[in-house]
């Protein structure tokens, strides 16, 4: 079979030519096209169901809302896990999916669901909505509205707010690609009466009544349309209220035919709704924060470049002294990332074309070999397009050229030494004659080696077989890699088959032979001092068994004794510090102490290009988050301006020691994107969480203590808390 494969290769060369062109074509266009990210997507299939109540407590929030939507959602198909989160004013509950069923199967069970969820609920408890289709890698840019130098005091965290809320969010929405831009901090602009207990009483007037008044004083309606001299007019009665002015002079009742206006028993003016978050930054106080939310499966790349370009738009429009200032953006760690392989697979290419052409000594053979490097790679690509597979660190980081070109070598070298060994005859030979003896020892040299070729990488994808068996969060991280190492492979062999015999027919020529030449000079090195240790060996078998067993056996206990992760920790390039205050801590008193943490940073360390702290939940709560609970992001200046710190790991050492002089404040420290990995796929922020189930909260708080008390002499546990 392979030996009908090489003869049709040989004898169709256009063919085998205009194949690998295609190959080529296709690769460039698949790279292109092809969705670039930083890391694999390990977030499992999940659905978040929200509601929002302003006035339950957090027991409430449990027995009223969580309990009905967890008791509905309990029975849908496909389900693997239920956790949820019920905190004041908020309940998250959160379904987890098997990954067979789809991304929009479980939204639209998850919708059937909550109608009958809602009905369980009492009216004006709050109404579940789903959170948007989005996962841990969906924050793809976060913003802070911020006034340029001398408009400090022309904007309050008010107008900002309406600013994000009614400019900025509107035209950031309708991208392809964005589900969600979602607002944080500010004040969100509400009309306020403010009711007079004493002048409503000694008027006889009720609650009811000024908001029965209010509702029904601000409405619009229609009345049809009337003709007359031929034209259409359309009538309307606009009820709406547009100012105050409009709100102090509702009428509320007529009392002997005189009105009482709302002016008359109460105060109209501006306020704003309760809230469960802000966002303080660099040490100025509050500002107002913008996220821009990632469909599920979309092109992180191609997003974050549309609304890189809608937002340079977007600031056209802002008023005087009002810009963006882009906090969190993905595409820095995806250029990051994709510079790291790039220059991993550009340099282990010229590695191995050197490598090469050092040890055969011959240009021709080693440029007919590592022309397999480049079409593999776009064979690789290729595959990985049709198959949806993202180019990331995982999946084109590890692919090893030199296995790609294992085969190459053998089959190349070994025609290389026939048609040297040849050379005679080929001068000999002329035209026709000449390519025909060439194609003969190409044929006989690649069927004789091709056979060793393909089972040895045929023994290389076996191995991948686990890999590729592998499931939920481990198979959504290696899975890409094994797939795209595969189709290198598979690449390789067909290459192997198709371009290799024709390219080594048509550009090998019989080479004139050197008295010395490097390589030359190495093997025979190489052969002088191997052949020594090979003969030794085969004298002393029993020696060389015994050390080959010592070995293996020091080898096991050296893996028992050794550490192990699940991954190596990508460095994202920027802090998260996550400051954990005494549980009830009010959001004036959180705002106070964030504000003073950055001003610590910024002062002390020439390092922090920036911080944001968000502090407790947005406006659509994905990451449910207390009144005392922060998320200080901290964006780092590039590296090579650090001066008070080598590593990242030094750098939250100094870090936690200036913060240190805040009592009563522990810090935890993590990265962006492993922190929402980290919250999405198990509910915490931590690598490892411990949770204690019970009634009774003293003893629960009792027992906590003790198992952190456990915990701290644990070699390796750093930031440990109790919540």
């Amino acid at each position: 079979m392979l030996e009908k494969i090489i003869d049709f290769s040989i004898r169709n060369k256009l063919i085998v030519i205009l194949f690998t062109f295609s190959i080529a074509a296709f690769g460039i266009y698949a790279i292109m096209r092809i969705p670039v990210g930083a890391v694999p997507d390990i977030t499992n299939n999940q659905v978040q169901v929200i509601t929002t109540s302003g006035n339950l407590s957090t027991q409430e929030i449990e027995q009223f809302i969580t309990a009905p939507v967890e008791l509905e959602m309990a029975n849908l198909p496909g389900v693997v896990e239920i956790r949820s989160i019920s905190k004041f004013g908020l309940s998250v509950v959160t379904i987890v999916f098997s990954d067979e069923i789809g991304t929009y199967l479980p939204r639209q069970l998850i919708a059937e669901k909550i109608k009958a969820a809602s009905a369980n609920i009492p009216e004006g408890f709050g109404t579940p909505e789903m959170g948007p289709i989005t996962t841990g890698l969906g924050e793809i840019y976060q913003y802070i509205l911020d006034v340029k130098p001398g408009y400090e005091g022309k904007y309050s965290a008010m107008e900002l707010r309406t600013i994000q809320d009614w400019i900025v969010k509107r035209q950031l929405s309708g991208i392809n690609g964005v589900v969600e831009v979602n607002s944080w901090g500010g004040f969100l602009k509400q009309y306020e009466v403010a009711v007079d207990p004493i002048r409503m009483r000694s008027m006889n007037i009720t609650l009811m009544e000024i908001f029965n008044a209010l509702e029904a004083n601000n409405s619009i309606s229609g009345g049809a349309y009337i003709e007359k001299t031929n034209q259409s007019y359309f009538i309307r009665g606009d009820g709406q209220v547009k100012s105050l002015e409009d709100i102090e002079n509702i009428v509320v009742r007529n009392i002997n035919g005189i009105p009482v206006f709302v002016r008359d028993i109460a105060t109209v003016h501006y306020g704003y709704a309760n809230r469960f978050g802000a966002i303080t930054a660099n040490g100025k106080g509050e500002k107002v924060l913008g996220q821009v939310m990632m469909l599920k499966n979309a092109n992180s790349k191609l997003v974050i470049n549309e609304v890189k370009k809608r937002v340079a738009k977007v600031q056209k429009n802002l008023p005087e002294g009002v810009f963006i200032n882009p906090i969190l953006e993905r595409s820095e760690l995806i250029s990051r990332t994709s510079f790291t392989v790039v220059e991993n697979l550009v340099l282990g290419c010229l590695i191995v074309v050197l490598i090469v052409v050092v040890l055969l000594g011959n240009i021709r053979s080693a440029l007919v070999i590592a022309s397999m490097i480049p079409l593999a790679l776009l064979f690789t690509i290729s595959m990985m397009y049709v198959f949806g597979v993202d180019a990331n660190l995982m999946s084109l980081g590890a692919l090893d050229f030199g296995i790609i070109i294992d085969g190459a070598v053998i089959i190349v070298e070994y025609i290389a030494i026939r048609i040297t060994a040849g050379k005679a005859d080929f001068d000999r030979l002329k035209g026709e004659n000449r390519q025909a003896l060439i194609d003969k020892i190409t044929f006989n040299g690649a069927s004789r080696m091709m056979s060793s070729a393909i089972f040895g990488q045929v023994i290389i994808l076996i191995v991948f077989i686990p890999i590729l068996s592998l499931s939920g969060v481990e198979g959504k991280m290696f899975r890409p890699m094994a797939l795209s190492f595969s189709f290198a492979i598979v690449g390789a062999m067909i290459l192997g088959l198709t371009w290799l015999p024709v390219a080594a027919s048509l550009f090998l020529k019989p080479e004139k032979e050197l008295k010395w030449s490097l390589s030359k000079w190495l093997m025979d090195l190489a052969y002088r001092s191997y052949t020594p240790v090979m003969q030794w060996s085969c004298n002393h078998k029993g020696i060389v068994l015994g050390m080959a067993l010592a070995s293996l056996a020091l080898t096991g206990l050296l893996f028992s004794k050794i550490g192990g992760e699940f991954v190596p920790t990508l460095d994202e390039g920027d802090f998260v510090i996550q400051p954990v205050l005494k549980t009830g801590t009010s959001l004036s008193k959180t705002v106070e102490m964030t504000t003073r943490m950055e001003n610590i940073l910024i002062k002390e360390f020439p390092e922090v290009d920036q911080i944001v702290c968000r502090i407790g939940a947005a406006e659509v709560p994905t990451d449910p988050m207390s009144m005392e609970e922060i998320d200080m992001i901290i964006k780092l200046k590039p590296h090579k301006e650090w001066v008070s710190a080598k590593s990242k790991e030094e750098l939250a050492d100094q870090f936690k020691k200036a913060l240190s002089v805040i009592p009563g404040v522990e810090y935890e420290f993590t990265q962006p994107i492993e922190m929402r990995f980290n919250e999405l796929i198990t509910g915490v922020r931590a690598d490892i969480a411990v949770k204690i189930f019970g009634d009774d909260l003293d003893y629960l708080n009792r027992k906590a203590m003790e198992i952190k008390k456990l915990i701290e002499d644990v070699p390796g546990a750093a930031d440990i808390i109790l919540e």
